[in-house]
């Protein structure tokens, strides 16, 4: 039975999703925990004096790029109990499922984070961290100090652009019936009897601008608030 599109639809819609936040949140967040992990691994090989190693690293990027990231989700999903099961015999098919998504969505955030660091690197050059070790500091306090400082700079730009792409990627989560904004939206078609579905995907769309936008402003505030020093010594 067709109904009428309801704008209050929308806002009941909205007030039903909102209390899933927290679990997006969560995944985002251990994404980007794992993934920077995992990038700064991938940045090390690429940066190795062995070939074999810098075609490891190169491989794996080059795949994930090549790979959907919902047919990763479900190789990550069905994959690792398998694989557990029939190495270790251990049986996951009972742990969460946020736990599959985080590795999922890392192993993607993880290539683009590897290049983004790369690229930022590349445009800063080795002579400052050489420079720096001159004066006397130590290899880890060049790399914070001096390299880390300015490469954050360059990289916000691709950082923000990536951190967006990863909260939109999230929203894949509950194909495998983890339920965040999304697996709450669906839930609500579902129950309805695919009533008001149009409603509900537009509150989702709702929550999902909002968040994307706050996430830019975020971005572009700290661009600015970085650039200063930059700006000021280019001008001198």
């Amino acid at each position: 039975m067709n109904r009428p599109f309801s704008p209050v639809q929308i806002y009941n819609s909205f007030l039903k999703i909102i209390p899933y936040a927290p679990v997006t949140f969560a995944v985002v967040l251990g994404t980007i925990i794992l993934g920077l992990a995992l990038a700064v691994g991938l940045f090390a090989q690429k940066q190795s004096s062995r070939p074999w190693v810098r075609v490891l690293a190169d491989g794996y990027i080059n795949v994930i790029r090549c790979t959907p990231s919902i047919v990763l989700l479900f190789i990550v999903y069905y994959g690792i109990p398998k694989l557990a099961l029939g190495l270790f015999g251990l049986d996951l098919n009972f742990s969460s499922k946020i736990i599959y998504v985080i590795i999922s969505l890392s192993l993607i955030y993880a290539a683009t984070l590897a290049e983004v660091i790369r690229s930022a690197y590349l445009a800063l050059g080795r002579q400052q961290y050489e420079a720096a070790l001159s004066i006397g500091l130590t290899p880890w306090q060049a790399i914070r100090r001096v390299m880390l400082p300015q490469g954050l700079v360059i990289a916000l730009p691709n950082l923000g652009n990536s951190l967006i792409s990863l909260f939109k990627e999230g929203s894949l989560a509950f194909t495998i019936g983890l339920i965040d904004m999304m697996g709450s939206g669906n839930l609500i078609i579902s129950r309805n009897y695919g009533a008001w579905s149009l409603e509900t995907y537009i509150a989702l769309a709702i929550i999902y601008w909002t968040i994307t936008l706050i996430i830019e402003q975020i971005f572009l505030r700290l661009e600015k608030h970085y650039s200063k020093g930059r700006r000021s010594l280019n001008a001198a």
